[in-house]
């Protein structure tokens, strides 16, 4: 039962070390190190600061307590002068007593000063690292920026992103649908020229019908303008001259006595018969 347990939990482990592995941007996590690098060495320093002022505290303890061991000193001075022999040795016991306080406090200060003297070495070199960390931080960005750059146009050259890769299929689809549109108006075209279907709209029809309603079309042309050309008088074939007759007409019509007398000599009607003749 253990073992069971201990391989759902390796598979889960891997799972999710596999999707954060997929998810993570070493950007980011080199970003959050050095961001946390700047807190450590923000505390370093703020040790830093903090055992100075202990120290400092305890210096300025030490100077107050010698002073005090000063006047003690002057006191039991003035005691002995003025034969106060107790006084003095009180004063000098006091003076004792101070002595062993500032004995401590020196100490203190001297464990301050180097635990101080640590820190700041501690903090110039954390600043060190941070410093070229960040510099090496900067660099691999930019490496990894470049390569992701170099990969992504890699891959639009090659066709392998998810976007080209989806244009691709796009333009497959609309090509497919396009020839399989082109090919059934293909079919609908040849089935309506054959006449396999109707058209209701008679837009389309096949090359008997076309041809038919071409030679109706010519015969309806030919009757028109052959009625075209009886109305205007004109002549079927090329042998029509209906000018000579205008000249005799236009010489007859100066003589209007001589035009009786034409008509009735014999010569008269030949020339009406030929006229006639011309006009057939």
């Amino acid at each position: 039962m253990a073992g069971i347990f201990e391989r759902l939990s390796m598979i889960f482990k891997s799972k999710a070390n596999k999707a954060l592995d997929k998810h993570e941007d070493p950007r980011e996590t080199l970003d959050y190190s050095y961001q946390r690098q700047l807190e450590l060495l923000q505390k370093v320093r703020r040790g830093v600061a903090d055992v100075a002022t202990s120290r400092k505290r305890v210096e300025i303890q030490g100077n107050q307590l010698g002073q005090e061991m000063d006047k003690l000193t002057l006191a039991a001075q003035r005691a002995l002068s003025q034969d106060r022999e107790d006084l003095a040795r009180e004063a000098l016991t006091r003076k004792s007593g101070l002595q062993a306080q500032l004995s401590d406090l020196q100490a203190q200060h001297a464990a301050l000063a180097e635990e101080e003297e640590k820190l700041i070495r501690a903090s110039t070199q954390l600043q060190a690292r941070v410093d070229a960390f960040r510099t090496k931080k900067e660099t691999i960005k930019a490496q990894y920026s470049a390569a992701e750059a170099q990969t992504r146009v890699n891959e639009a050259f090659t066709g392998l992103s998810d976007e080209l890769g989806d244009v691709g299929q796009a333009i497959a689809r609309a090509e497919d649908k396009t020839a399989q549109l082109q090919a059934r108006a293909g079919a609908v075209d040849e089935l309506l020229a054959s006449g396999a279907l109707d058209d209701p709209s008679g837009t389309f029809k096949d090359d008997i019908t076309r041809e038919l309603d071409a030679m109706a079309s010519s015969a309806s042309v030919e009757d028109e303008l052959a009625a075209m050309k009886t109305q205007l008088g004109l002549a079927a074939g090329p042998t029509a001259a209906p000018a000579p007759q205008l000249e005799q007409t236009a010489q007859a019509a100066p003589d209007p006595q001589a035009a009786p007398a034409a008509r009735t000599t014999p010569e008269a009607p030949a020339e009406q018969a030929g006229s006639d003749t011309d006009r057939a």
